[in-house]
């Protein structure tokens, strides 16, 4: 009996020191969804204070991540390029609305290599400035100042590495 509580004691003690880190790394997830929603709003904001409702935040966010590079959809995801829903499915529009140029692979015909027209690149222009404003006052306004970003894109880029583990090793 003295074993079993013993056991009992040190899984106790052992969720109660994981308690803290439970709650931050809630914290944390529910951040990372709130901040890139946020994102997405502060985006759209941009485009209907300039009276623009051609495209929505997504496809506008995914343009300026493409910016002047040729690459495929397939790229796009494991460069960490895209987020939102189908990907396949904002291209197409994309494509259908004059915003991004399509075309065959003349090495391998089943990959479709994508690039911005000059009506795309004037959408990631958009995106570039209002980061650009941002970038001009987020110290003073904000409070965050580049050491602060530093260690924050730190912790980001260890988190992504734990979950690309998670996964790859089936954590």
């Amino acid at each position: 009996m003295i074993n079993t509580r013993s056991a009992t004691q040190k899984t106790s003690t052992h969720e109660e020191s994981e308690a803290p880190l439970r709650s931050l790394y809630l914290e944390s997830l529910q951040l990372v969804e709130r901040l890139h929603r946020r994102l997405l709003d502060v985006i759209k904001d941009e485009f209907e204070r300039q009276g623009r409702s051609d495209i929505n935040a997504i496809q506008a966010l995914l343009l300026f991540n493409i910016g002047d590079a040729e690459l495929t959809a397939g790229e796009l995801r494991t460069r960490g390029y895209y987020l939102g829903s189908n990907v396949s499915y904002n291209l197409k529009k994309l494509v259908d609305q004059g915003f991004v140029h399509h075309q065959r692979s003349r090495i391998d015909r089943r990959s479709v290599r994508i690039s911005l027209t000059p009506k795309g690149t004037e959408i990631a222009k958009v995106v570039s400035k209002l980061y650009d404003r941002h970038i001009g006052s987020i110290e003073q306004v904000g409070g965050i100042k580049a050491d602060e970003f530093r260690q924050m894109n730190r912790a980001l880029q260890r988190l992504d590495r734990f979950w690309n583990d998670t996964i790859a090793y089936r954590m």
